[in-house]
């Protein structure tokens, strides 16, 4: 069967949906793939050494400097989500139960409408106060060139510089557990726009299909990839379909009309 035709008959058929999406997902948005030349942080400078845990720690001032050149961040907000991001946030009020686990920290699902989304890198959108956890948004992050919390106290403002909600190198991916749990939970799980290089979100096809043959011995999960380059875990899938994903978003969205 035509593999468009097998993930729209799939899809048609299901409950629960789990998609996974890197950058790929957000390149027809305008946002480059993030390692990409020309990606969200620029080329040109030591990525992992200045967006990491150690180097916050040992100079926060100094990192709110890099993180902003870097990730280019007051150019952040400007993005819209693409039919990519809309395909997912549609079947959710298809009456579709949709995770959304992502790679990606542009805040463009939730834009687009997907309710239960898990950042698995964090976002960039916010930031808290380590010292008393209150979160603040874009706006107040780029208006401030150290960006500080402003939160008053019995001993006056709190004053600490404040932590990006971005996953930094040496910090943990968040919500790997809740991710799994969805996975846990869905009938066909749909992997879109990332090559799978990154540990430990690359383990999670693996993980979908341990569950899936943990229920039933020999059942063979429902499980697809959408990318636009073949990758190396292709041969885990039982429909790959290599496309731009807004591409392919169009054929998938004809083949499930067709379906009464």
């Amino acid at each position: 069967m035509d593999q468009i035709k097998l993930l729209a008959k799939w899809i048609k058929e299901s409950k629960k949906i789990a998609f996974m999406s890197g950058a790929g997902v957000s390149t027809s948005s305008g946002i480059p793939d993030f390692r990409s030349s020309g990606g969200i942080w620029k080329e040109g400078v030591n990525r992992e050494y200045y967006i990491s845990r150690s180097f916050y720690n040992g100079n926060p001032k100094k990192f709110w400097e890099k993180y902003k050149e870097i990730f280019q961040i007051k150019l952040a907000g400007n993005y819209e989500p693409n039919e990519g991001h809309l395909f997912i946030a549609e079947l959710e009020k298809l009456g579709k139960e949709v995770t959304v686990l992502t790679q990606n920290i542009d805040g463009l699902h939730q834009k687009a409408g997907s309710t239960n989304v898990i950042e698995l890198h964090g976002t960039l959108k916010t930031a808290t106060c380590p010292k008393c956890k209150t979160i603040y948004d874009l706006e107040y992050i780029n208006k401030n060139k150290i960006p500080r919390c402003s939160r008053e106290t019995a001993k006056g403002m709190c004053n600490f510089i404040l932590k990006p909600d971005v996953v930094l190198f040496g910090d943990a991916v968040k919500g790997y557990k809740l991710a799994e749990e969805a996975l846990e939970q869905a009938d066909v799980f749909i992997v879109m726009g990332t090559s799978l290089e990154v540990y430990p979100v690359n383990t999670l096809p693996r993980h979908f299909v341990y569950v899936m043959n943990d229920w039933e011995e020999n059942k063979e999960p429902k499980m697809a990839i959408i990318n636009l380059e073949e990758t190396d875990k292709d041969e885990m899938f039982q429909a790959v379909i290599h496309a731009d994903i807004v591409d392919a978003v169009r054929e998938l969205k004809k083949e499930l009309n067709k379906i009464e």
